[in-house]
Formats: structure tokens, sequence, C-alpha cells
């Protein structure tokens, strides 16, 4: 991986991760915050389960990562099919930038659908109700299956690497990038950012998505026509 590669992921990982993710995340958040950790709690327990439950979170997108980053490295066997993954891969960005500023309906859902599947509610009933600190991981990683448009334009970006290795160091840097915002919603309760700055952070995260979209493109280009 170039570092051009890890600086636009971090970039694009931190700014959506305090618009987006707190939207998509913020009451999961909120509700363990309330129910799992007693006010009495020390700082460092409640740091503890806090850095937990966004392991557990980066541990499911690491996972997710190596698996995208395999599957694409199944239909690379050439320079040419290199290229055409990344140019495909590089659409699909683009797409998802303009889905993530609004313009398209390609990733408008939250994720309502699965959540209310028998399996979810029940893992998510049982975890909650646990005290202990492995259900704060179990928990993060439960979160980390919820579908969400980012975790789709990194599940691309993972696959476009054709490495199982890369794949899962997308998406761990992803997940990492967004434990700033998700520690400091879970340990502040009090933390709200106002609608519009949450909304202009979005926005600043599909412009970067629909440039990374535009350099993939270029890369794929320059794997057929200029190797």
């Amino acid at each position: 991986m170039e570092s051009i590669d890890i600086i636009s992921i971090i970039s694009i990982a931190f700014l959506g991760s305090f618009g987006h993710c707190i939207g998509m995340c913020g009451g999961i958040v909120m509700a363990y915050s309330s129910i799992k950790i007693s006010p009495q709690s020390s700082k460092l327990s409640k740091s503890s389960a806090h850095l937990l439950y966004s392991l557990g979170r980066v541990s499911t997108y690491t996972i997710l990562g190596a698996i995208f980053g395999y599957l694409g490295s199944t239909v690379t066997y050439t320079d040419t099919a290199r290229g055409s993954l990344l140019m495909l891969a590089g659409v699909a960005m683009l797409i998802a930038g303009l889905s993530l500023m609004g313009k398209m309906k390609f990733l408008k859902f939250d994720g309502k659908s699965f959540s209310q599947t028998a399996l979810y509610r029940n893992t998510f009933a049982k975890i909650m109700n646990s005290k202990s600190n492995s259900s704060f991981y179990l928990l993060g990683m439960l979160n980390g299956l919820l579908p969400c448009g980012f975790v789709y334009f990194f599940a691309i970006a993972a696959a476009s690497t054709a490495s199982p290795i890369y794949g899962a160091l997308v998406m761990a840097i992803f997940g990492l990038s967004t434990i700033p915002a998700m520690f400091g919603l879970g340990f502040l309760t009090t933390l709200s950012l106002a609608t519009n700055f949450r909304n202009m952070l979005v926005y600043l995260a599909s412009i970067a998505v629909i440039f990374y979209g535009l350099f993939t493109i270029y890369n794929g280009y320059k794997f057929i026509f200029m190797v």
C-alpha cells in the first residue's frame, strides 16, 4: 500500500466518524453506556469498556477486510484483470461518495431491517444484559456487522487491494480511525455535534471518497495501458 492510500483512508474515516458514524451507531453507544456501565464506575473502568467495544468493531472490520481482499485476489491473474478490478472499484467508490453526499440512493438505508432480525435482536439482548468485560468486545463485533455505507466503501477499497493482508489492513485502519469519535461519544455521554456541523463533515468525507475513487480509477488505467 502507498502512503497516499493510508493517508486517504485515515482522513476519510476520521472525518466520517464524527458525522456519519455518530449518527449511525450513536444510539447503540448511548444505550450500552446507560445500561451496561454504572455511573459509579471508575474512569479507568469506563474507558476500558469503551475501548473494548471499539476493538470489537475493529476486529470485525479487519476480518471482513481480509475476506474482501481475498475475493479481490481471486480475479487478478493479469495486469489487465487487476486494472479492471481497480477501475470497477473506483467507479463503485464514486457511487458510494455521491450516495453519502445525498446525490444518490445507492446507500440510503440505516440497517434497521438487519437489526430487526430475530438472530440479531436475541444476540444483542443477551450481550446488553451481560456486565462482563468481554460483552463490550462482543457488542462491538456485532455492531461491526451492521450494514453501513462507510463500511461498504472500505470493503470495496479492501477488495481493490487484491490481497487478504492489505485488505485487512485497510479495514483495520478504517476501524482504528473511527475510535476517537466513538470513544468520545461513549465516554462523554453528553457529547453532541450540531447537525449542520455533522453534515459538513459527512460532505467533506464524501468529497474525499470521490477523489479517492478517481485516484483508484487512474491506478487501474495505469495497470491496463501503461504497464
